[in-house]
């Protein structure tokens, strides 16, 4: 790294700074070890894009691997690395500009919880991000609301889609334990070492570091999102998330139970999460009895109410369920058999019945 570049990242930067092929705009996240700045192309103002900036020497290496890891990721829910140079006289990465807030605004915003359907579209989001990442053997490490963005771009909340999500910052993608324990911290203002700003979404297995990283860490991570998400808290101890918000569906309970749990218990994958929570959530529309048809219809057929098995006129019970089709059920005196309500005498025994059922 030159001179240049260590003079530059020993100050703030301004807007109007020139950045490779942009000019910056204005802050939009700051941390002990970089920033991100809105900014324009300096020809064609209609391109705007989101670059990240080193303010320390040591944030040029997590720069470049950030860059690394995303660039290969192509997928809607993750933010799209354009550019990265790691060794220009300001090092940079471009990255495609999202507009909307962090998750974490969101949930600041909602104390109490966000609606449960967009709670629903988020962990959806970030789970087929996830699902796209492990495929590709790249593993997130510090999933945090601040790090998943929703590109509402004016639309209300409340209507946000899947494809609206993204996760961003996989710098600590596939780094060192000592490594993510310092740039970790990015979002805190302290450096000693500690997860500060991410501990809380830190699986318990891998706080000492005797358990290797695997998925199953950052899924996790996504099961206390998805608990703060729907409660406005962070979850403590055993309890669920209908524990603090009554209105929450057995569904997302199940969902995060299987996320929350120690690693041998939770969900073996990405795409296992994902799957069930699909399978939890998705009401099929459950499509109405065929019509009854016209020989049936014209004879007085009927359609049983449990099974919809077509009965006829005369049935007095489901011949597919057993379900009585009438509030009267005749039967032979003698026998004990069930004749047809208009028979005059039992096709069983031949005993005559007294009373035709109409």
């Amino acid at each position: 790294m030159n001179d240049a570049a260590k003079t530059n990242m020993s100050g703030t930067y301004q807007p109007g700074t020139r950045v490779s092929e942009f000019v910056l705009e204005a802050p939009i996240g700051l941390g002990s070890f970089g920033e991100v700045w809105s900014a324009r192309h300096h020809m064609w103002e209609n391109e705007r894009v989101a670059i990240k900036l080193p303010t320390t020497p040591e944030y040029v290496r997590y720069l470049q691997r950030e860059g690394g890891f995303a660039h290969g990721l192509r997928h809607p829910n993750i933010v799209r690395v354009i550019g990265v140079d790691p060794y220009a006289e300001i090092p940079y990465l471009v990255m495609e500009l999202v507009n909307g807030p962090s998750l974490r605004r969101a949930i600041t915003d909602a104390p109490t919880g966000l609606p449960i359907p967009v709670c629903i579209t988020i962990a959806r989001g970030v789970l087929s991000a996830m699902e796209a990442a492990h495929t590709a053997n790249i593993l997130h490490r510090d999933l945090k609301p601040s790090n998943v963005l929703l590109n509402l771009n004016g639309t209300p909340l409340a209507e946000l889609e899947e494809d609206q999500v993204k996760v961003v910052d996989f710098g600590l993608g596939l780094g060192q334990p000592d490594m993510m324990r310092s740039i970790a911290q990015s979002m805190s203002l302290e450096r000693d070492n500690k997860l500060v700003g991410t501990l809380a979404y830190l699986a318990p297995e891998l706080r000492d570091g005797a358990v290797a990283w695997d998925a199953r860490g950052d899924l996790y991570a996504i099961g206390v999102m998805l608990f703060e998400m729907l409660t406005g808290e962070r979850p403590v101890g055993a309890e669920l998330p209908s524990t603090v918000r009554a209105e929450t569906p057995a569904a997302l309970d199940e969902v995060f139970r299987r996320l929350y749990a120690r690693q041998d218990r939770r969900y073996e994958s990405a795409k296992a999460a994902l799957d069930d929570l699909t399978q939890r959530t998705t009401r099929r529309a459950i499509p109405p009895p065929p019509p009854l048809p016209p020989e049936f219809t014209s004879q007085g057929g009927k359609r049983c109410p449990s099974c919809s098995a077509i009965a006829n006129r005369d049935d007095q019970f489901c011949i597919k369920c057993g379900y009585q089709l009438t509030p009267q059920v005749r039967r032979c005196p003698s026998c004990q058999a069930f004749p047809s309500p208009r028979d005059r005498f039992c096709i069983f025994c031949g005993a005559q019945l007294s009373g035709v059922l109409t």
